[in-house]
């Protein structure tokens, strides 16, 4: 654990370390605070501690990438909409990060793991490579959604085993702009993203 990190976020949600935002995962909305930035930064920290673990053992598990060391940041740029992304670094170190609007928009700690099972859930299935491979043509766009379904279902599961409530981290949708079912969008209705957290966490018995 990286305590320069700790005590940062522990004061006022401080800056660490910064990274580019790329490929970002969650539609941006606009911040809502919900919790004083001491919890915030309490709940960003448990679910540091407990999801990176398993989030690690999922990914040397399926053997799709080749690096499961994950680096969990925070892009403390200002202006920063509440966002999330996963990307890989110049070592090829797969790297999930978050924005300081994110963390302090997130109800409880149940959000920041949903969000960042998801994150590297796209890591452990291998997304980005995909994503590259298809390009940005009609048949990618569609694939997209795909992949948003496949990183909410993995990621729920990670979530769930690291001993979170994926179901109630899932309704951080419920603030999210609405995709809807457009054809050419590269995220699905969050009523069916919802609907898949609920079924994964059942078949798991989670509830």
């Amino acid at each position: 654990m990286r305590l320069p990190l700790i005590a940062a976020l522990l004061l006022a949600l401080g800056a660490c370390v910064s990274t580019d935002p790329v490929l970002p995962s969650l539609p941006a909305a606009a911040p809502v605070p919900a919790t004083s930035p001491r919890v915030a930064a309490e709940n960003f920290i448990l679910v540091m501690q407990r999801m990176e673990p398993v989030a690690e053992s999922y990914c040397r598990q399926r053997g799709v990438a080749s690096n499961c060391d994950f680096r969990i940041v925070v892009d403390d740029r200002p202006g920063q909409p509440p966002n999330a992304f996963q990307t890989l670094d110049r070592m090829g170190r797969p790297v999930i990060g978050f924005t300081l609007a994110l963390i302090a928009d997130a109800r409880n700690a149940d959000e920041l793991a949903f969000v960042l099972g998801h994150e590297a859930a796209h890591h452990i299935v291998g997304h980005i490579a995909l994503r590259q491979n298809l390009g940005a043509d009609v048949a990618a766009r569609g694939y997209s959604k795909d992949f948003e379904l496949e990183a909410d279902a993995l990621g729920a599961e990670i979530a769930l085993i690291a001993g979170f409530d994926p179901i109630q981290g899932s309704a951080f949708f419920d603030r999210l702009p609405d995709p809807g079912d457009k054809f050419l969008g590269s995220h699905p209705p969050n009523a069916q993203r919802k609907a898949l957290v609920e079924a994964t966490v059942r078949r798991l018995g989670g509830s």
